[in-house]
């Protein structure tokens, strides 16, 4: 019988919740799988379920209070914490959430994870309002910003009555998580890799912008496909339609000069830049400091180039060496609505980039907001590869194959020969 996880030792919280009798059968699907699963308990999580049951399940005590040291030549928290190879929470309650993104001790559960220096997965539970509540959105998007990993509820019936986004996802679907972060392919691991993503945000006064129709979708799908290849990521964030993905280090930014700030000073530790935001070309010259009143005359506002992102990233590598022998591998993308072609090859060259991806944002099923794109990707060698209509996931995916083989082989990916299926 294949046991992917077996050698790997898994941690697994469960908290106060109806949805803690799920806990039984991932314990029993990861056991099953090879793992050795150490389980512990906050007080509320035993209302609805023994201590008794995850003992038998996983062959081991159950922990459920942090000063039951059964063991005086260890102390029981800190020793399951740097054994553990991936934590897991499931379920995991707002309460639990708060403590964990506020550094809260106050029971097994919380305490041990703040020992933890293993990967964390969480997957909540809870009413469809406590889910949607903006402290719990806050918390969520601080344990991400940290890198933790998030199974997120699914929608159905809840224990409450309410029909509505917050009950557990399935045990097969953590299952699948767990297998994906211990044993799954990682070809990006220990690879650092930078994506921007959605508008910039040029200010004329307080109320009033310059933006454009940029969602993010594109980029957020880059940033989840590297995630889950392995890599560290830093999402850095225009203006964007929805919150960003989980898993990965997120910097928010409104101007075209704070995200290129954003940028450069991350520029040196990259290996890997993936230029997927719309960044606005001009900015106002003067940015009112009160809003601007109407008046009967006309209004004429005047514009200057904002910085060239792209190519001050060119020119960095090309003064540290040459862009074919010097890290990070660049990729660019280039928005177009007439000669697609010709104006991503003059972009490719102009900007020293490694690649450029096009799409002709006019066509239907490629536009801004879609959720899927059509895209040809050029390197320095020509077209390398033109994608039909698909998802922007499996575009990003497509995208990461080339950037790898690019990678890999220390050189522009020109004809998307090498890249790694």
């Amino acid at each position: 019988m294949n046991k992917p996880l077996a050698g790997k030792t898994i941690l697994l919280g469960v908290t106060g919740g109806i949805a803690a009798y799920k806990s039984a059968t991932l314990c029993s699907r990861l056991v099953g799988l090879g793992a050795e699963v150490r389980a512990m308990m906050t007080q509320g999580a035993t209302q609805f379920i023994t201590p008794l049951t995850l003992q038998t399940l996983t062959r081991h005590p159950v922990a459920t209070d942090v000063f039951d040291e059964r063991d005086a030549s260890i102390v029981q928290h800190i020793d399951w914490a740097d054994s553990a190879d991936l934590a897991v929470v499931a379920p995991a309650t707002a309460n639990m959430l708060s403590k964990l993104a506020n550094g809260l001790a106050d029971d097994m559960v919380s305490t041990t994870l703040l020992a933890i220096t293993a990967p964390l997965l969480i997957a909540p539970a809870m009413n469809v309002h406590m889910w949607e509540h903006p402290a719990v959105v806050e918390n969520v998007n601080k344990l991400a910003s940290r890198g933790v990993t998030f199974v997120e509820p699914g929608t159905g019936q809840l224990a409450c009555g309410y029909v509505g986004k917050g009950r557990l996802a399935e045990p097969d679907e953590i299952v699948e998580a767990i297998v994906a972060m211990l044993v799954g392919p990682k070809p990006l691991a220990g690879k650092n890799v930078v994506v921007t993503a959605g508008g910039t945000v040029e200010r004329i006064d307080p109320v009033r912008y310059i933006t454009n129709d940029s969602s993010g979708k594109m980029g957020f799908a880059i940033a989840e496909a590297a995630r889950d290849r392995g890599a560290s990521v830093t999402l850095v964030c225009g203006k964007t339609d929805e919150a960003p993905p989980h898993g990965v280090r997120v910097v928010k930014v409104d101007s075209a000069l704070e995200m290129r700030e954003a940028v450069m000073e991350r520029l040196s530790e990259a290996d890997l830049v993936i230029k997927a935001a719309a960044v606005a070309d001009y900015r106002p010259a003067r940015q009112a400091a009160s809003k601007m009143k109407k008046t009967a005359e006309s209004l004429t506002l005047e514009l200057v180039p904002n910085p060239d992102i792209l190519l001050e990233i060119g020119e960095w590598r090309e003064v540290r060496g040459g862009a074919a022998a010097t890290k990070p591998f660049v990729i660019g993308f280039a928005a177009e609505t007439t000669d697609v072609e010709k104006h991503a090859l003059d972009k490719l060259k102009r900007k020293k980039c490694d690649l450029i991806v096009a799409n002709d944002v006019t066509a239907e099923g490629a536009g801004f907001g879609s959720d899927t794109n059509i895209v040809t990707v050029y390197g320095s060698q020509g077209l390398a590869e033109k994608l039909p209509r698909m998802s922007k996931r499996a575009v990003a995916e497509r995208i990461l194959d080339l950037a790898q083989a690019g990678i890999a082989s220390n050189r522009p990916s020109g004809d998307g020969s090498e890249a790694i299926k």
